[in-house]
C-alpha cells in the first residue's frame, strides 16, 4: 500500500477531488441552510490549515486530520461557538473583490507615505477627523476600521454609533476618507442592503 501510494502524484489527485469539491459547493450553496455552510466551510478551513502546517500526507495522518476538523467542528457546533460574525461564509464572493482593492490602496498610501519621510521638509499635518460609518453589521463596522488602521497614515482611534475618529497624517489622506470611498466599498462588501 505505501508503494502505491508513494507512486501516486499529489497534483493529479487534487485535480480528481475538485469536481467532486465543486459539486459539494454547489450543493451547499443551493439546499443547505447557511448554518451547515458555516460547519462545512469550517471544517474544509480547519482541515486545509492543519495540512498545511503539517505538511503529511500519509493516508492514516490525512484521515487523523479530517477526524480531528470534524470533532473540532462538531464540539463548536454543540456549544453554538459557528456564528454568522466569527466564520463569515457569506461575505465569500465580495471579499475577492475587496481585499485586492484594499491592497492597492495600502500600496498608494504606503508610498505616499515613504515620498514624506525621505522629504526634508516634512509635509505632514496630523489631524483627527471624524468619519461617517454607513456599514450596519458589526462585522461591516470592524472590517471599516481595520481597513483604515491598516492604510499607511491614517489610524481609527475610536468606533462609535455611526462614526470613526481617525488621526491622519495628511490633510489629502483626511480629505480621502471624509470624502468616503472606502465607505461605500466596506458597505458594499458587507453585502447588507
Amino acid at each position: 500500500m505505501s508503494e502505491w501510494w508513494e507512486s501516486v502524484d499529489r497534483v493529479f489527485l487534487f485535480l480528481l477531488a475538485l469536481p467532486v469539491l465543486v459539486v459539494v459547493a454547489g450543493y451547499a450553496r443551493y439546499r443547505w441552510d447557511e448554518r451547515r455552510r458555516q460547519r462545512v466551510s469550517k471544517g474544509f478551513a480547519l482541515f486545509g490549515f492543519w495540512l498545511v502546517l503539517s505538511g503529511l500526507f500519509e493516508p492514516f495522518l490525512v484521515t487523523a486530520g479530517a477526524a480531528s476538523a470534524t470533532g473540532v467542528v462538531w464540539i463548536a457546533s454543540r456549544m453554538a461557538v459557528i456564528d454568522r460574525e466569527g466564520h463569515p461564509v457569506h461575505l465569500g464572493r465580495t471579499v475577492l473583490i475587496y481585499w485586492p482593492w484594499l491592497l492597492k490602496e495600502m500600496a498608494k498610501s504606503a508610498w505616499d507615505v515613504s515620498k514624506i519621510i525621505v522629504n526634508p521638509r516634512l509635509p505632514v499635518a496630523p489631524q483627527l477627523v471624524r468619519v461617517d460609518a454607513t456599514q450596519r453589521t458589526s462585522v461591516g463596522l470592524v472590517t471599516y476600521a481595520n481597513s483604515i488602521t491598516l492604510t499607511p497614515g491614517t489610524l481609527s482611534v475610536e468606533v462609535g454609533e455611526g462614526t470613526i475618529l481617525v488621526h491622519a497624517l495628511t490633510s489629502e489622506g483626511a480629505a480621502a476618507l471624509v470624502e468616503g470611498d472606502m465607505g461605500r466599498r466596506v458597505t458594499r462588501f458587507e453585502g447588507v442592503s
